[in-house]
């Protein structure tokens, strides 16, 4: 069965991962975000309770 010979496929897998994480994963990683979290507090909204007509 030709599915389970592991000999070309298991070092297309290891290939492509190792490009991945010494190539393609540095540059990934090295992009600045466009929008940076703020180190604001966020203010708490005062809720109002519903009063309910039936009780």
């Amino acid at each position: 069965m030709p599915q389970l010979n592991p000999n070309p496929w298991f070092f297309i897998m290891l290939t492509s991962w190792l490009t991945f994480s010494m190539i393609i994963q540095p540059k990934l990683l090295s992009f600045t975000s466009t929008n940076p979290p703020s180190n604001k507090t966020s203010m708490t909204a005062k809720s109002i309770p519903w009063t309910w007509p039936w009780t």
